[in-house]
């Protein structure tokens, strides 16, 4: 039987995991304050009016230093609280406090790109790396087969998925496209592979690029992991629950 294993929130984009232990989807967004703020650089064409494709902000792909956050967002207050192995512990509001959020983070990207400038807020669908409110998930066995390339044990946040699950075949996944899942409470539609970047590279532990992941994956004739669904029927999804085909 298939279940979920861990549920993520990404509440900054690039900026940090949460994990949680249930959440609520509702039809048409995305999963709740996942990247509802971004940081966009000194380049970007982007206003925070709208969405807006990945290159306009500060990324894991551009800065992997950025890959070693982790985060805690206080729902009611909005703050999040950001830790890093080489930045002092912090908590701020992304908007009310963006100066203290930009100097925080200045030290984490390369000074010789596009630095840190502005923090923009999306409600409802925030910044997800697709042009549509998306959530992903991903596979733990899929996640196996990539470490027996690796020779070694990787840390699954370099996916930076939403709903991890357990209990399918490696790859199984990428036979599911435009076919809905049943998630607990929630139903998915699930509408196409993830396309992988250089933020997985980074170990989340440290920042530092140490393992070609995308040269693994292209070792099967893909970049992908993991794949984007849209929530077609809003529910509760928790760790534990079940994932059924319909």
């Amino acid at each position: 039987m298939m279940k979920v294993s861990r549920l993520f929130r990404h509440p900054l984009k690039s900026h940090g995991r949460e994990d949680l232990k249930t959440v609520y989807l509702a039809e048409g967004q995305a999963m709740p304050f996942d990247r509802l703020w971004a940081v966009a650089h000194d380049h970007a064409r982007a206003d925070g009016s709208e969405w807006a494709p990945c290159q306009n902000f500060s990324i894991g792909a551009k800065a992997p230093k950025l890959v070693a956050i982790d985060a805690v967002l206080d729902e009611k207050t909005e703050e999040i609280t950001l830790r890093h192995p080489e930045r002092p512990e912090i908590t701020l509001h992304p908007e009310r406090d963006a100066a203290r959020l930009l100097e925080w983070v200045a030290p984490l990207v390369p000074q010789n790109r596009a630095l840190p400038h502005r923090v923009f807020r999306l409600d409802r669908r925030g910044f997800t790396d697709t042009e549509f409110p998306s959530v992903s998930l991903c596979n733990t066995a899929s996640h196996a087969e990539v470490e027996d390339l690796a020779g070694e044990a990787l840390s699954p946040l370099r996916w930076r998925g939403n709903i991890w699950f357990e209990g399918a075949s490696p790859w199984a996944e990428f036979e599911w496209i435009n076919r809905d899942v049943k998630i607990g409470g929630a139903v998915l539609r699930v509408a196409e592979r993830i396309e992988r970047c250089l933020a997985t590279t980074a170990n989340p532990r440290t920042g530092e690029r140490d393992v070609d992941t995308l040269k693994l994956l292209q070792t099967m004739g893909h970049r992908d992991f993991g794949i984007y669904a849209r929530v077609v029927q809003s529910g509760t999804v928790s760790v534990g629950d079940s994932l059924e085909l319909t």
